[in-house]
């Protein structure tokens, strides 16, 4: 039980340091950007918000697939296939939690305006250090409420992560998928008290969520 607690804590904080990464960038372009392609990204961005996961699960697994040309490549890469490995589950995870990080990044960005940015030039300021010294300032509650959505989801994902994971113990058995193998196995305590420990986890989340986030903007006015 505690491997798949710690696999699963390892997984989220991942999942969640590459998505700060990735889902930012992807953020900023998609609130500064005028391209014509700016709202086709920002739907495939937003497909794992309504896509079911399983799906989402089944394209990544032949996606991934020794026998894909992906597959293939990133097979070279990382010496070994994907699927039904950590490494799979941090793929998986990354695309499936990216709207929970890059939809709130985007919002912040997006309320900021030019203003600020055109003040920063006048006196300057190079893009790199508008971007580094004046959104991600401006912008971190919504940094704030990505990182913790992205880690809170993550926690949670079951589909995704059976479909390209499997339960391994020790290799891709999370926490979900502990919960669903004791219930199958009429392991009732065992599932009840990750289940408990999910519930309270996820209260804590969003309490601490709401509370950091009015504190920040208090701050700020």
């Amino acid at each position: 039980m505690l491997d798949a607690v710690l696999l699963t804590l390892k997984l989220a904080a991942t999942t969640t340091f590459i998505l700060l990464l990735i889902g930012t960038l992807i953020a900023w372009w998609l609130a500064r950007t005028s391209s014509a392609f700016k709202e086709v990204v920002g739907s495939i961005v937003a497909l794992p918000l309504v896509l079911p996961p399983t799906v989402l699960g089944f394209y990544l697994l032949i996606s991934l697939s020794p026998t894909s040309p992906l597959g293939a490549f990133l097979t070279d890469l990382f010496g070994q296939s994907l699927p039904f490995t950590f490494e799979g589950l941090v793929v998986g995870s990354v695309i499936y939690s990216l709207p929970f990080v890059v939809q709130p990044v985007r919002n912040a960005f997006e309320s900021i305006g030019n203003r600020p940015f055109e003040v920063a030039a006048t006196l300057g300021a190079s893009p790199l250090n508008r971007f580094l010294t004046v959104a991600i300032p401006l912008a971190l509650p919504g940094l704030l409420t990505g990182a913790v959505l992205s880690f809170a989801h993550t926690m949670g994902e079951f589909g995704v992560i059976l479909m390209i994971g499997g339960n391994i113990p020790g290799e891709t058995r999370v926490l979900s998928v502990a919960i669903y193998d004791y219930v199958e196995t009429l392991q009732w305590e065992k599932a009840h008290i990750l289940s408990a420990g999910m519930l309270i986890f996820s209260f804590l989340v969003i309490l601490t969520m709401t509370l950091l986030e009015k504190r920040i903007r208090r701050r700020k006015s």
